[in-house]
């Protein structure tokens, strides 16, 4: 499905947001309201960047999910987390004479044979490392919203602008996404400026949590500052607010991974702006009622 049907995506997203009631955080003093991110999908109850994990993350009615994207010998983006293939697939199986067995070393053809779901359970047997491309029809299909991790960008030269490339060709930047169903990441402070100077609509989070004192360097080209939830405190995300992002909005917190009732409920009353989680059902119970 191509990303253009923007009318029916207003109604789900709506509807899914009609059902949650803020829970209280007494100690905080306020309405815990942060988005609740599937990181790798819903990867506590599917293989992790498959297909099937955004399809459980949709079932859940969870409207954000994170991926990875990274690139293939023969210049084709693929979906997978780790920069080899090893964890995650049985490409020790299929080709046992390749090790390290990077995905850069791989054609797209040769991934594509891999099994990305067995080491996961047996259920998942047979799941598929997606494309870029495929990922993001999957994820418009059922109207969620897409963090896209630009993972290791120093291993692919350009993956940045052909990331965006995709991305356009797919219907993602236009205005109805720009605004409110896309955020670019990476670790890389280098690789999201180029993303800003190549498509300055495209909103960008930096992952890890840079000193203070540092933070307002890089307010000209990151809308948000994601670091480890064992990294935050409630003054860490007061300065990253005090910040103005490269849109004139006041600078946003992902923090990442939470997967438990009271990680949840203390980062919420540190005032993020999202959690990123492999267990969004836990996480949306423990700071949203139905």
């Amino acid at each position: 499905m191509h990303a253009r049907a923007v009318a029916a995506t207003t109604t789900a997203l709506l509807g899914t947001a009609a059902l949650l009631t803020p829970v209280h955080d007494a100690r905080a003093g306020i309405a815990a309201r942060p988005a609740v991110i599937g990181h790798r999908g819903a990867s506590a109850l599917a293989p992790e960047n498959t297909l099937k994990a955004v399809d459980e993350a949709a079932a859940l009615g969870v409207a954000w999910v994170e991926n990875d994207v990274q690139r293939t010998r023969d210049g084709e983006l693929v979906v997978i987390h780790d920069d080899t293939l090893r964890r995650t697939t049985d490409v020790e199986e299929v080709f046992p004479d390749r090790a390290p067995w990077k995905v850069k070393d791989f054609t797209a053809a040769e991934i594509a044979r891999l099994d990305a779901g067995s080491w996961f359970g047996a259920a998942h047997a047979g799941a598929r490392v997606p494309t870029l491309e495929q990922y993001v029809e999957r994820v418009e299909h059922h109207h969620q919203k897409l963090l896209l991790e630009i993972k290791n960008p120093e291993l692919y030269p350009g993956i940045e602008q052909q990331t965006l490339k995709l991305l356009s060709n797919e219907g993602w930047l236009d205005r109805w996404h720009l605004t409110g169903r896309l955020i670019v990441q990476s670790f890389s402070a280098e690789t999201l400026r180029t993303v800003h100077e190549l498509k300055p609509g495209v909103r960008t989070g930096l992952l890890g949590a840079p000193a203070q004192a540092d933070l307002a360097r890089y307010a000209g080209f990151a809308d948000l500052v994601n670091p480890s939830h064992t990294a935050l405190s409630r003054g860490y995300v007061d300065a990253v607010h005090a910040l103005t992002g490269p849109h004139g909005k006041r600078m946003g917190v992902f923090a990442w991974t939470v997967d438990d009732v009271s990680t949840a409920r203390t980062v919420a009353g540190y005032g993020v702006d999202g959690v990123i989680t492999n267990r969004p059902d836990v996480v949306r119970r423990a700071l949203y009622r139905y």
